[in-house]
């Protein structure tokens, strides 16, 4: 049995003022469940010139645990087609892809690989600290990655995050908390800054990001040749830009909205032009992930199952609301929708 079977994803969310994680570490009880897992339903061997697909992190219990796979996007319940590479979030464009990875020992490393059309490697760059984002530009020229490090001492639950922009194969921007924050027009300094979560302006230069600081997280717009992030509009974290650039989703925490003591995360919808925001009600669930657009009026979102937190399935919903999740690929995380025309 490979080691690599019994590492099972720790997505860890930091809020500001405490961390959430997804964990599993009843590994006698997997060894049983991967023993005895079915095999999975897979398909041939594919490659992207076959037509669109969706590319995710398998979680279906069993051998290919954590490895990238990818289904037709005209038959996202259809039988998947398993590679090699594991990932612990994967998002990929056209051109290429990016991997964040761990790898396990005595001690265990991360490392940020830049994908080729097909998958394979092509370069590696060391992470300091555990995968928790990735995104690239719309042409691939451009990639970012959040991971969780330790030791920052305004960090009253001992995590904070790194995030950094570059160009795949080339120079870097480094990490965004250097970048000068504009407030109500106003350039700041805050010590306790923190910045994750890009996603890459589709009608322009630029990306957007969450920054929190004061104990609010902030939507900021990042411009990489002012090295400058601008606050937008507060209460938003993860967020995603809309296909057509016109519309930015993310989660925000609408707990005290319903009258709860613990963080409920909402998704919403921000309109770039009018400003207005709308909560995505049709979902009740906490859903703590940085979405993903399906197309302009889908969203793609991960969650843990009740019964079974190692294993998480991809939903959808509409971007308006105006209908009920529903399941769009069982055991699976981190989808990317890869379009080739």
């Amino acid at each position: 049995m490979s080691r690599r079977v019994l590492v099972f994803v720790v997505v860890c969310v930091v809020s500001l003022g405490g961390a959430t994680a997804y964990a599993v570490s009843d590994l006698d009880r997997y060894r049983d469940e991967i023993a005895d897992a079915p095999a999975l339903d897979t398909a041939p061997a594919s490659s992207f010139a076959d037509g669109p697909r969706i590319v995710f992190r398998n979680t279906a219990i069993g051998p290919d645990y954590g490895k990238v796979a990818t289904v037709a996007l005209d038959d996202p319940h259809g039988p998947r087609d398993v590679t090699d590479l594991d990932c612990d979030r994967i998002d990929v464009v056209p051109e290429g892809g990016s991997c964040l990875q761990s790898d396990p020992g005595v001690v265990t490393r991360y490392r940020w690989l830049d994908l080729d059309a097909d998958l394979d490697e092509v370069d590696e760059t060391p992470l300091v600290g555990m995968p928790s984002r990735t995104r690239l530009s719309p042409d691939g020229s451009m990639v970012a990655s959040t991971v969780f490090v330790a030791g920052h001492s305004y960090s009253q639950v001992g995590f904070s995050t790194a995030t950094v922009v570059r160009e795949v194969g080339g120079s870097t921007w480094g990490n965004l908390e250097k970048f000068q924050l504009v407030m109500d027009g106003k350039a700041v300094r805050p010590a306790d800054r923190n910045v994750w979560g890009v996603t890459f302006d589709r009608t322009g230069p630029g990306f957007y990001a969450t920054v929190a600081t004061g104990g609010t997280p902030y939507l900021v717009r990042g411009d990489l040749e002012a090295r400058t992030l601008t606050t937008v509009r507060a209460g938003a974290e993860c967020p995603a830009q809309s296909p057509d650039g016109t519309r930015v989703a993310y989660k925000k925490d609408i707990g005290k909205d319903l009258g709860e003591d613990t963080v409920h995360w909402a998704i919403a919808v921000l309109d770039l032009a009018s400003g207005k925001e709308t909560v995505l009600d049709a979902e009740d669930r906490s859903v703590d992930d940085q979405v993903q657009w399906l197309d302009d009026d889908t969203l793609l979102y991960a969650l843990p199952r009740d019964d079974d937190p190692g294993t998480t399935d991809v939903w959808e919903l509409a971007a308006d609301g105006s209908s009920a999740p529903d399941v769009l690929i069982e055991q699976a995380w981190s989808p990317a929708v890869v379009r080739t025309s």
